[in-house]
């Protein structure tokens, strides 16, 4: 007992002190980064998202099988150590049982069960690694630059834990100091099989394999804490500073010190986005920590689908890297003269490739599917703004939008005179603000710039117009007042352009809605990209309002019986709805949009990858305005998705969306496929099936 003793406590004191130096230096790290102040705020929420997140594994269980091995894995860290507390106590006392529970047979029948079902899930993961190998499947595989050897590490290691622990726990028995008399069922067999050997020499294995449980256990720890899995203790510390609501919606306002940038009046030392790892915010290197090296975010990532060289996971985990290289520099608080540049060309050292950072179409696919909830995107815009503002290196197609954006007021360049060009021979009067908004006006339509300079938008808007008409929904457009949100801008990394347009709309909005309040200011807009940035940014500037996409209002309007079609259920024509990305996973409307497909009489079919899944159309992040050069087109790639379920229409419910589809069907039609099949919007679908009131044109 005394040497058992001795032993035990030598090596948990040496383990610990391994371990302790390298959290103690991790802790320094991270703290080194930028502050952020709004990682602590409703606690309530936060608490919710370590049940759901961590213990629950929502996330993770979305892949099924994995999904399922790796939530009996975390449950097998929690409740085996139960078993350490065992082990510990032994050292002790042989005899040790946890007070109060320590000879309940449900918690021996828990012990080994969890640890028989981590067995199992061992020979998953095993399974999964081995047909997901780089090596069998090339960029195809979601572990493709991951470090495989370390997880193979890993899994051994776990193997080891849970035979020590049998081996351990089966001598214990045999020799008659096992606390459980039944339910820990595979103990109890060990200790049957070993029961013949003597009680002198059960003895002696009950001391080595304790030593070698906790001997594991303390190596384990170490490479836990030294390798990309050090994920299992800091990944609750990140689902727990996650971004709230549960939603991508906006982008964090650009600060530097913690405090917001006054873009009016910058500070002499203001830093604009993150030039250097060192600028980071401490979440974002702590994001950078807890990377698992899963390839989930690259298996969803458009651009890596396609070709391109952006992979998600590959830029955490080369940012990763860097700030592990500069480490000594972050602590000491100096400049490394040599340090390689974040962002530029591999050849010359970059961190981050141009092409890769230029590639990224913001969709979020990567933070919906990432279970540690890693903010990929805030961390590529963030390179993106310093690129753009300090460095004034960006694609050249981005100094035409700036131009049009900021000496036109949109994307298109068009004169702002052209705004109402949409509502020429409607067959009715589209009412416009005039200067004083009725109290019996409920809704300002805001048409974007989409809606008002592409004539597939067009359609788009006419048809929601006509359609709020025979619903009797008394709303205004604001014509010639309207102006570019920005959403363009600061996506494409301007954050100063971004801030004085939509100051501007800001202005514009609050006067429209002057003496009312916030729940009053209603909106209603086709662009989920406007819908994202007038209700989810703008009250960075002060904008407060309540916005709806008009899939949303178009629905209530059929549920409350203003609008009613014609005809009943699946009698329409074969259909597939492509999601928006800034209507889907930014905001979280998936349903809406297939109720009216379902109102209008048409028969859904999927595409395999919808819903929270779905692929981008390649229109994000400024990209609409970027020409692809690298890959496959990722709008190609998504209309021959939707070519594949046989649909005769493809509709969507975002401008952008219905851009890249149609182009990308009229690539494949001039190639003689799918030449019968066509792009539409949501709302033209059900105005064909809506009953038109006498008043009011056919459509």
């Amino acid at each position: 007992m005394l040497v058992r003793l001795i032993l035990g406590l030598l090596m948990t004191v040496v383990g610990l002190a391994v371990a302790g130096k390298r959290v103690a230096f991790l802790y320094q790290l991270i703290k080194a980064g930028q502050p952020d102040t709004k990682r602590s705020n409703e606690l309530g929420a936060r608490l919710f998202a370590q049940v759901r997140e961590v213990f629950g594994q929502r996330k993770l269980l979305k892949w099924s099988v994995p999904g399922a091995a790796h939530f009996f894995t975390f449950w097998g860290f929690v409740i085996l150590a139960s078993v350490y507390l065992e082990a510990y106590g032994a050292l002790f006392d042989e005899k040790f049982a946890i007070p109060w529970i320590g000879h309940w047979a449900v918690l021996g029948f828990l012990q080994d069960f969890i640890a028989v079902a981590v067995a199992v899930s061992l020979g998953v993961f095993t399974v999964i690694r081995i047909r997901q190998a780089p090596e069998r499947k090339d960029r195809a595989s979601r572990f493709y630059g991951s470090h495989t050897g370390g997880a193979w590490l890993i899994l051994f290691m776990i193997f080891n834990v849970v035979w020590t622990m049998f081996f351990f726990r089966g001598a214990s028995s045999a020799s008659g100091n096992f606390p459980y008399q039944s339910g820990a069922y595979v103990s109890l067999g060990v200790g049957n099989l070993l029961e013949p050997l003597g009680h002198s020499t059960t003895e002696v294995l009950e001391t080595v394999g304790l030593l070698l449980h906790i001997g594991v256990m303390l190596v384990f720890l170490s490479i836990v804490l030294y390798s990309k899995h050090l994920h299992i203790f800091v990944a609750p510390i990140n689902v727990s500073a996650k971004r709230l609501p549960d939603a991508l919606g906006p982008l964090l306002p650009m600060e530097s010190g913690g405090v917001a940038i006054d873009f009016e009046d910058p500070g002499e030392d203001d830093t604009f986005g993150r030039g250097k790892i060192g600028d980071f915010t401490w979440k974002g290197m702590l994001d950078f920590a807890t990377c698992t090296e899963c390839g989930r975010c690259q298996s969803q990532c458009p651009a890596w689908n396609t070709g391109k060289p952006l992979s998600p996971k590959l830029v955490i985990m080369n940012l990763r890297d860097n700030l592990f290289e500069e480490a000594p520099y972050i602590l000491a608080g100096t400049e490394h003269e040599e340090a390689r540049p974040l962002v530029g060309p591999e050849a010359d050292g970059g961190v981050i490739d141009p092409d890769v950072l230029w590639s990224c179409t913001t969709c979020g696919a990567c933070v919906e599917q990432c279970p540690v909830d890693i903010e990929h995107v805030d961390h590529i815009v963030d390179m993106r703004r310093y690129q753009v503002m300090i460095e004034s290196a960006f694609p050249t197609e981005l100094g035409g939008l700036f131009k049009n954006l900021e000496t036109k007021g949109n994307p298109w360049g068009q004169n702002n005179s052209e705004r109402l060009a949409w509502t020429k021979d409607l067959g009715f009067d589209v009412p416009v603000f005039d200067g004083q908004l009725g109290e019996d006006v409920e809704y300002v339509f805001w048409v974007g710039c989409a809606g008002a300079f592409d004539d597939q938008a067009r359609k788009t808007v006419r048809a929601t117009a006509e359609l709020l008409h025979i619903a009797g929904v008394n709303y205004v457009v604001l014509g010639n007042e309207e102006s570019c949100t920005g959403d363009p801008a600061r996506r494409a990394g301007n954050e100063f352009l971004f801030q004085m347009m939509a100051q501007q709309t800001a202005e514009t909005l609050n006067a429209v809605f002057e003496g009312r309040e916030p729940r009053l200011r209603k909106i209603v807009t086709t662009c989920p990209h406007c819908l994202n940035t007038l209700s989810r940014e703008y009250p960075q500037l002060y904008g407060h309002y309540e916005v709806v996409h008009h899939t949303q209002l178009l629905n209530r309007l059929v549920r409350g019986g203003q609008l009613t079609p014609v005809k009943g259920v699946d009698d329409g024509p074969r259909v597939t709805y492509h999601d928006p990305c800034y209507l889907g996973r930014h905001n979280k409307v998936y349903t809406p949009p297939r109720d009216l497909v379902g109102a209008a009489g048409a028969q859904l079919t999927e595409m395999p990858r919808h819903a929270d899944r779905a692929l981008c159309c390649g229109a994000g992040g400024a990209r609409m305005w970027m020409e692809e050069q690298i890959g496959k087109r990722i709008n190609l790639e998504r209309v021959d998705e939707a070519i594949a379920t046989d649909a005769e229409t493809i509709v969507t419910g975002c401008p952008f969306c219905r851009v890249m589809l149609t182009d990308g069907l009229v690539q494949r039609q001039s190639e003689q496929k799918a030449e019968n099949v066509d792009v539409r919007d949501v709302a033209q679908l059900l105005l064909e099936r809506v009953k038109t009131p006498e008043a009011a044109p056919k459509p």
